[in-house]
This record gives structure tokens, sequence and C-alpha cells, in this order.
């Protein structure tokens, strides 16, 4: 099947300037589907020793991966937890664009701080993680959506959440209870914006071989995903992109409002 509704069309995908990601591939994956496409990250400095041995140049190289592709592409920095940065965002996305018809919300804090029991979870930690993963994801997606609702055309908002949001696992109080509001707020923006034909749904990888699975070593995942996924590997970042290409696509055209799991079968096993 030729997934299909994505000529002429422009993207953004946030978080989307490590190598070994799902923001990456997921931008890729549009720009081949047909879209232009917008990259935003934080202007980071530091890099892994992949990253680092590969000149590799955050979002300003998915950009040029991207044109190289034969689509227009623009690399922007922005803190999505900073209300006036997101609104620069969108004028500069329909200043260089005139539109908007798909949002992906990828960007996410790295792990820090915040995985230890609840009991020692610091504030800062709490708030830390929340700034970005719920509040940066319901800035950017009541923005563009107000965007899309003006244009009269309609459009996607595919939110990255995390099976996180569902398991609710010991020492992770923090990133669960984010990607759960993500999941809600999905929920609660898919009715709202149902008439005004957005549709918005959320993506909810399990272990997925990203630079985030660097923490631990190669063992103790393996050991991890044998215990836990029926499938018995880890997820790679293309199959994550491709289930977003699928939401935002004309084929999904009547689904809404859906937190789908994806994530080798894990939440199948209790």
């Amino acid at each position: 099947m030729q997934l299909t509704g994505f000529e002429g069309k422009v993207a953004v995908v946030t978080g989307a300037g490590r190598k070994r990601s799902i923001g990456r591939e997921t931008a890729l994956a549009l720009a081949r589907a047909g879209c232009d496409v917008v990259v935003t990250g934080t202007g980071r400095s530091r890099y892994t020793e992949e990253e680092r041995a590969g000149g590799w140049r955050d979002i300003d190289s998915v950009a040029d991966e991207i044109r190289a592709l034969g689509r227009r592409a623009t690399a922007a920095v922005c803190d999505i937890a900073d209300e006036q940065a997101v609104d620069t965002l969108v004028r500069q996305v329909l200043d260089d664009y005139g539109r908007v018809d798909i949002v992906v919300n990828n960007a996410a804090t790295a792990r820090a701080g915040d995985r230890v029991p609840v009991l020692d979870l610091p504030t800062e930690a709490w708030d830390a993680v929340m700034r970005v993963n719920l509040r940066g994801t319901f800035l950017v997606s009541r923005t563009f959506a107000r965007a899309m609702v003006e244009h009269g055309t309609g459009g996607s908002i595919v939110n990255i959440s995390s099976i996180a949001g569902k398991l609710g696992g010991a020492n992770t109080a923090a990133y669960a209870a984010s990607k759960a509001g993500v999941q809600a707020l999905t929920s609660s923006m898919a009715k709202e914006l149902g008439p005004a034909g957005v549709r918005v749904n959320a993506v909810c990888p399990g272990v997925t071989g990203t630079s985030r699975l660097d923490d631990l070593s190669a063992e103790a995942w393996q050991n991890y995903v044998e215990a836990n996924l029926p499938l018995q590997r880890v997820g790679d970042a293309r199959e994550v992109a491709w289930a977003v290409v699928f939401l935002a696509s004309e084929q999904a055209g009547w689904v809404t409002g859906q937190s789908w799991n994806v994530d080798g079968g894990q939440l199948t096993v209790r």
C-alpha cells in the first residue's frame, strides 16, 4: 500500500537532532513521503563519540539529509517549553512555507536525576521533565493547531509518548507521569479539534535502539528485552517513524485520539 497525502505538505518535527533517534528517522521518513520538513533542536554542543567521529552537526545535518532527498528543509533552534520561542517558530514556519500540515512532538528530556525512587525524587528534577515532555508538547501542539484551524485545511499532530505512560514503572515517576499526560492531552485535543479536520494521535514506543540506550550496557538491555518483549529484540527507530508517517497519511484519515503501542509486544506481557 502506497501512503498518500504528503505532496506539497509541510511537517515540523521537534527534537530531531540526534543521529540515532526517532526524531531524525521521522523527519527523513516524512521527507521521503513527500513533505518539506522543519526540524528543531536545542542547539546542543555535546555529542556522542559516534556523532563527533562523523562530524555530526545536530539538526543542520538532518536538514542536509532532507535536502538531499529533494525536499525543502529548515533547521530551527527552539526551546519548546518557552512560549515565546514556540510562537517565533510558528511565525517562521508560516513565513517561510505558508502553511503547516503535520506536527510531530518528539522532543523530550534526557535521562537525568529523575530516574530514582519517588521518595528521593527532587522537585527540580520532576519540574525539568514536565517542562519539556508535557508543557513543551502542549505549547507546540496548541500553537500549531491554531495555525491549522485558521488555515482551514485540517492537519495531523502526532505526539511521541511512551509505553512508560501506561506501565508506570518503578523509579520513573516523573517520566511516566509526563508521558501519561501526553496521552491524556492527545485524547482531549482530538475531541476538540476533530470538527476542524485536525487529527491528534500518539505513538508509544517501547525499548528502541537510539542513543538513549547508551546509559546501560548492551547486556543489561538484552536481558531486559528477553524478559519482557515477545519479539525478543530492541525496536528500530525507523519502525516508530513508519507508524508516525502512517498516522499522518490519508490512509489514517479516520484515526484520531489514539495512543498506539509500538513496543515489540511488551504490553501483552503480564
